[in-house]
């Protein structure tokens, strides 16, 4: 019988609306594309593609949440060396920050039910 406490459930759903909610934030930068209406379609495609690989993580995560939490960092360190280090902390911060919150509370959740499991 499953037994989880409010923390349990709080470090459970926690992470997976942020990925959400992420992702949903990642889409609105599709939103610039629309001003040039002849290369709508191949400006949205590449505008959501970043949203679309939260996606998968996010899918991925939601039912492993180790290799969720792997991705997630693995994606925040891809975009830090992709973008470079030569700007404002606030761009690392936006993009970067969100992914390893997610990833580290992807972690902390895997981590408890591996407790749980282990009747710890």
């Amino acid at each position: 019988m499953n037994h989880m406490t409010m923390t349990d459930k709080i470090l459970h759903w926690t992470p997976r609306i942020l990925s959400v909610v992420f992702m949903i934030f990642l889409s609105l930068f599709a939103l610039e594309v629309l001003n040039s209406p002849q290369t709508i379609f191949p400006n949205l495609f590449f505008a959501l593609l970043p949203a679309g690989i939260v996606l998968v993580v996010a899918a991925i995560a939601w039912k492993w949440e180790l290799a969720g939490a792997i991705l997630f960092f693995i994606s925040a360190i891809f975009y830090i060396w992709m973008v470079g280090l030569n700007r404002d902390w606030s761009w690392y911060a936006s993009i970067a920050g969100p992914a390893i919150l997610s990833s580290l509370l992807f972690l902390l959740d895997w981590l408890q039910k591996r407790k749980f499991r282990d009747g710890k």
